[in-house]
């Protein structure tokens, strides 16, 4: 458990950050670029009077690309930062009334305070997971504009009159194609900044020996477990992929439905859906377990829900072994 003697808080914004430093109550704004970085920490270094900020912990909300530049550079250099989920830090304020940019520094500063015991620092994946990011993320809008242009295509050529047509299926046609050519080109770059990683690589053949889990599964499971060290256990993954079961009771007359939580990575959770499918039709232990649940009336999604959780369980023990999956069911006399 790390120790820091400070707290800051930071609202990160598009053109400024404002810098809040709990233990001085003192406020400070700086723009959103190195120098304003460099501006911060030499202010910072001179109000709490330290040569370093090696026990100072930084904590930002975590917004994507406005808050990616100041997490670099705080590693960089050394400087403890952790960056909360929107969501974590709004239901942890209680009872709010306003909003500014200085008061929310404030209350995040107030939140790494409190919450000292158990926020933990955050560490950036390496260089080629954060190239991969953009490009997942990329690929997921080319393939969710690309099924819009097919499914509005396929509905004016149903109800359109032929005279409205005119022009419209070819500008189509040449969208979708266009879209097709970038999808490839993008799998095609990520292919190869996997295969200039060796570490990415080997995990790559590893994951993917699985049946079920293919190249894009096993990308999306790389990027989004930092290589398989974000996670501690594959029931924590399974938690943030929106497939573990919560009980819902309270009492003695609430007794709601076991099931997942909406709070979950909906991308990570189709990639797997789509595993599971897969896994339930090639894998013949998973298929003969899918064939048995449903033979005996339990509920197909419930029982494609297990499927997907044993997936992650199989990928997360072979990531941990770092040795090919072996199925047992080609083996047994």
């Amino acid at each position: 458990m790390e120790h820091y003697r400070f707290f800051i808080g930071i609202d990160v914004s598009k053109a400024v950050i404002d810098v809040f430093i709990h233990a001085k109550n003192l406020h400070r704004q700086f723009s959103n670029d190195r120098s304003g970085y460099d501006t911060f920490v030499r202010w910072a270094g001179k109000v709490l009077q330290a040569e370093s900020l090696g026990q100072v912990l930084v904590c930002f909300e975590h917004t994507g690309l406005y808050s990616l530049c100041l997490s670099v550079y705080l590693e960089e250099t050394g400087i403890p930062f952790a960056m909360v989920p929107a969501l974590q830090l709004k239901r942890s304020m209680g009872i709010t009334r306003g909003k500014s940019d200085k008061v929310d520094a404030r209350r995040i500063a107030e939140f790494a305070y409190l919450y000292r015991e158990t926020l933990h620092q955050t560490k950036l994946p390496a260089k080629a997971i954060m190239q991969l990011q953009p490009l997942l993320a990329l690929r997921d809008r080319l393939v969710r504009d690309r099924a819009g242009y097919y499914v509005t295509q396929k509905e004016q050529r149903r109800f359109l009159l032929p005279s409205q047509l005119m022009g419209l299926l070819d500008a189509y046609a040449t969208i979708i194609s266009a879209m097709d050519t970038e999808i490839k080109r993008v799998e095609k770059v990520m292919q190869e900044i996997i295969e200039q990683d060796e570490e990415l690589r080997s995990m790559l053949e590893l994951i993917t020996g699985i049946k079920g889990v293919g190249f894009l599964v096993g990308v999306y499971l790389i990027v989004f477990t930092h290589n398989f060290t974000r996670f501690a256990t594959w029931r924590k993954f399974a938690c943030y992929a929106g497939i573990a079961p919560f009980e819902w009771q309270s009492g003695t007359s609430i007794r709601g439905k076991t099931k997942v939580s909406p709070l979950a990575n909906k991308q990570v959770k189709k990639m797997l859906h789509m595993a599971a499918l897969s896994a339930s039709r090639s894998d013949s232990e998973l298929k003969t377990y899918y064939q048995k649940r449903l033979a005996e009336g339990k509920n197909k999604m419930c029982t494609l829900n297990m499927v997907r959780n044993k997936l992650v369980a199989r990928v997360f023990a072979v990531a941990t072994r770092k040795t090919a999956y072996v199925e047992l069911m080609r083996h047994v006399a």
